[in-house]
């Protein structure tokens, strides 16, 4: 699943590319992946890029408005790439006609330039989502989300007080888009493991030293990961992601900082990474949803 770096990376490459570009065509290609019907689809079409924004794991490419329309009318085009989706750009969109129901392709945008790109998404399990809407507040996943941990204002006190009483595994709390917006999976496991935590830990057990390094932790995690996202085109960012990973998806390798061997949790449709000499004291987590550390 795409998350904050990549999708920060995928926000920076359409806003080199596309601000102040004229939408030419959209081509819906699968109804279940719009969500919103008022604007219609089509609203998009004749109106220019205005901006790029990320909010959270949402692409946001928010319109300039028509002449004859109020400012805060303009459509904007939100999209959530879910657990399979992607953005695949096109210097020159391909002239091939999209039929709906044999393609991957659920979405097609078409700039004035020929550019473009198409949102796809693979496997049986569909839940990319696209709308187009007046004002992002109107999407349920934006309105609810928490603080990005890289806004500036988000600070040290903000996560403890995030922490504090939470009688929930960290891991799920990190994962918690009504938490703290943009990381997932991936993410949560390097986090994790560059603060040297059991994804099991109860926020609600954490002192004053252990908010200190998960803060850290966090920070530099998704600086890093951010900067090894920035200028890379679509096709490229998620070998970037890969490349870039300590623990997540790599389960039987050797950890990097002490050579432990990298363990897995299975769940029904995920797995946790994690290194048990650097995060549980050598002790294997059970593979179990709501285990605790073996004894």
């Amino acid at each position: 699943m795409p998350e904050m770096p990549e999708v920060q990376g995928l926000a920076d490459f359409l806003r080199g590319r596309v601000r102040g570009l004229q939408i030419m065509r959209v081509t819906v290609t699968s109804i279940a992946a719009l969500k919103t019907y008022d604007p219609p689809v089509q609203a998009l079409q004749g109106l220019r890029v205005a901006a790029v924004e990320r909010h959270g794991k949402f692409l946001d490419l928010a319109t300039e408005p028509a002449d004859d329309a109020a400012a805060d009318g303009a459509p904007h085009l939100v999209f959530h790439l879910a657990k399979a989706g992607w953005l695949r750009w096109y210097e020159q969109v391909p002239a091939t006609v999209l039929r709906p129901g044999k393609t991957p392709i659920a979405l097609r945008l078409v700039f004035e330039d020929g550019s473009g790109f198409d949102l796809t998404e693979a496997g049986t399990k569909k839940s990319l989502a696209v709308y187009v809407v007046r004002d992002t507040a109107e999407v349920a996943g934006i309105a609810r989300l928490g603080p990005d941990p890289l806004d500036p204002a988000f600070t040290r006190d903000e996560l403890a007080a995030l922490l504090a009483g939470r009688r929930t595994q960290i891991k799920g709390v990190l994962r918690d888009q009504s938490i703290i917006a943009g990381v997932g999976n991936a993410y949560s496991d390097e986090i994790l493991h560059a603060a040297k935590m059991s994804p099991y830990a109860l926020a609600s057990s954490f002192g004053e030293a252990d908010v200190d390094h998960l803060f850290a932790a966090m920070t530099t995690t998704l600086t890093d990961a951010v900067a090894a996202a920035s200028g890379k085109p679509p096709a490229d960012l998620k070998d970037a992601k890969r490349g870039g990973m300590r623990v997540h998806g790599r389960r039987g390798q050797a950890c990097p900082v002490c050579g432990d061997e990298v363990r897995s949790v299975f769940f029904a449709d995920n797995s946790l990474e994690y290194c048990p000499t650097c995060q549980t004291g050598g002790k294997l987590l059970a593979d179990r949803r709501l285990s605790r550390l073996l004894k």
